[in-house]
């Protein structure tokens, strides 16, 4: 439960679902006061609650799709496995509605949490870092991107890995917390896969800044 958590953990997570929605709203990030920060996540819940809604009609479309295919497939081989590969998506995404559904329940927990000075406080310094230096962590995450663009990932895996690298770099916080936070992050709100995904890149670029740092100066780099 929310409640048992560290107080930098909610404040992780008010500040990932502040950030979907800071490109929605002409906000300012440095001025942001308890109720801003709470109208964003009334917000992300809405945010949450659309994309249920549009998550449960593909299923069902899926499903619709699978079951005439299997009523016309003549018990032909090739229509047998299309339905089933319909079946198989329409499960994974029936999962992710599921998933979904919790986290909406786990928000009003959350809103109240936002409360506490300290929870409240990393989560508008995060919001703030990230927004001041979103070029420069942008910059940092596209070089460790492997055959892949950071704009073409979802939204909430681009605001998860920006969080990181701007506590990596500007809040000192340790390379495993950020990237094990991160990675948790991304088992709640991404993809199926998003949290190795996430976890890949995120150790490339520590790898990057422990090579930077070993070579001795004066050396090419």
């Amino acid at each position: 439960m929310l409640a048992r958590q560290q107080p930098r953990r909610v404040a992780r997570e008010l500040s990932l679902l502040s950030l979907s929605q800071l490109s929605r709203k002409d906000t300012k990030p440095e001025t942001l006061e308890q109720g801003d920060l709470e109208a964003l996540l009334l917000a992300a819940t809405r945010t949450l609650s659309g994309e249920v809604h549009e998550i449960l009609e593909t299923a069902s479309a899926e499903l619709s799709r699978s079951h005439e295919r299997l009523l016309n497939s003549e018990i032909r081989a090739s229509n047998l496995n299309s339905a089933k590969a319909m079946l198989e998506e329409a499960m994974t995404l029936t999962e992710t509605v599921i998933n979904r559904l919790a986290l909406a329940v786990d928000l009003p927990e959350t809103l109240q949490l936002a409360g506490q000075m300290e929870v409240r406080k990393f989560a508008l310094e995060l919001i703030g870092t990230v927004c001041r230096r979103r070029q420069q962590i942008d910059e940092q995450l596209q070089e460790a991107m492997v055959d892949w663009q950071l704009s073409r990932l979802a939204k909430i895996d681009q605001d998860i890995l920006r969080l990181a690298i701007a506590e990596l770099d500007y809040l000192g916080v340790p390379q495993r917390v950020a990237i094990n936070e991160a990675v948790e992050l991304a088992k709640r709100y991404s993809g199926q896969d998003g949290h190795r995904f996430i976890n890949g890149v995120l150790r490339r670029v520590t790898e990057k800044k422990t090579n930077g740092a070993s070579v001795t100066p004066g050396e090419p780099r």
